[in-house]
């Protein structure tokens, strides 16, 4: 299920980005607003739109919800890797993303004041991300 969702999203994803979607989307409402005086504006007409734009609207948002995610995924993995590859680079800060909103803040602030208090990066090298969060 996962496999098929992801290969229609991506599907979907590309096309819907592409610039012809977006010609073809205004070519439709423009061609729906020309129609107006031909259905004298009507209830049905006006429901014709929303009803149609709600739906694609509805769609589009869990699609690119699911692009998001897997973009956001993808990355902390290269992330991950680089902090795992790299040798002096502090391996606690793999899987941080999973840290409170708060948490993460203050882990930023601190390391925002340990670059602008150091001029010796390997001095604050050996921080642990608990000792950095304790120090806020």
């Amino acid at each position: 299920m996962d496999q098929a969702f992801t290969a229609v999203a991506n599907r979907v994803s590309g096309w819907a980005g592409r610039p012809a979607t977006f010609v073809i989307a205004l070519a439709i409402i423009i061609g729906w607003g020309l129609s107006g005086p031909l259905f004298q504006w009507s209830d049905t007409w006006q429901l014709v739109v929303n009803t149609g734009t709600t739906i694609i609207t509805f769609l589009m948002v869990f699609l690119i919800q699911n692009s998001q995610n897997r973009d956001a995924a993808a990355m902390q993995a290269k992330l991950d890797e680089l902090i795992r590859a790299v040798d002096k680079a502090r391996e606690g800060f793999v899987g941080i993303e999973h840290l409170t909103d708060d948490e993460i803040c203050r882990l930023r602030s601190a390391l925002e004041r340990e670059v602008g208090a150091s001029t010796d990066k390997q001095g604050t090298a050996d921080e642990t991300v608990e000792r950095l969060l304790d120090r806020t």
